[in-house]
């Protein structure tokens, strides 16, 4: 029985016209993965840094018209929320699944925090080619590092620190018919390389 990957008629259901029929979908074919995946990393990340963390799946709640274009399950040392702290997030567009790290705008430490990613420099600009940066999480848009120049990716964490609705995130992403996603055990792979090495900019 398949429990946290996901198959690509999985990635259809934000093709689902209307609210309650998206959300209806999300919660047939997408959340039953994301809680179980929230609880597995929940717990791998309290393994490798001795913190308690708490999956948070997104709830949509305040949605009453417009059905939403991605979901997630997010990862933080809070049990009551997330935005307000770095965090991991495993999720998906309609085009791609994500994984990535980093700041929204809604954290009240943003400038201090996203500094990790300075302090890291090295390590950030020579991350595997795959790896990539969002600058806004509810975007689908992500850019590799790889494909970046020093100045274009500096210049993502400068407006993280100084735009109020700036943010930064380490991301890695999966297309809907990759490889990784073929089973349980290749993705479950993947995730936990994935998260090794966004840890290297978790304080």
């Amino acid at each position: 029985m398949v429990r946290y990957t996901f198959k690509q008629e999985d990635f259809k259901v934000f093709e689902v016209e209307g609210l309650a029929e998206r959300m209806s979908a999300l919660d047939a074919h997408i959340r039953p993965q994301l809680r179980a995946l929230g609880d597995y990393f929940a717990e791998y990340l309290e393994s490798v840094t001795g913190e308690t963390f708490y999956p948070h799946v997104a709830k949509h709640a305040r949605r009453t018209v417009n059905p939403p274009k991605d979901t997630w399950v997010a990862i933080a040392t809070n049990p009551r929320g997330y935005k307000m702290l770095p965090h991991f997030q495993i999720g998906l567009f309609e085009d791609h699944l994500f994984v990535m790290y980093g700041m929204m705008h809604e954290n009240p430490n943003k400038a201090n925090d996203v500094q990790v990613f300075e302090k890291n420099w090295e390590t950030l600009i020579t991350l595997p080619p795959d790896f990539q940066i969002s600058l806004d999480h509810t975007k689908p848009d992500k850019s590799k590092i790889s494909h970046l120049s020093e100045t274009e990716v500096e210049k993502g964490i400068q407006r993280a620190k100084n735009v109020k609705k700036g943010e930064f995130f380490v991301a890695r992403s999966l297309t809907p018919n990759a490889p990784e996603l073929a089973d349980d055990d290749k993705f479950i792979a993947f995730l936990e390389e994935t998260f090794d090495y966004l840890l290297k900019f978790y304080r």
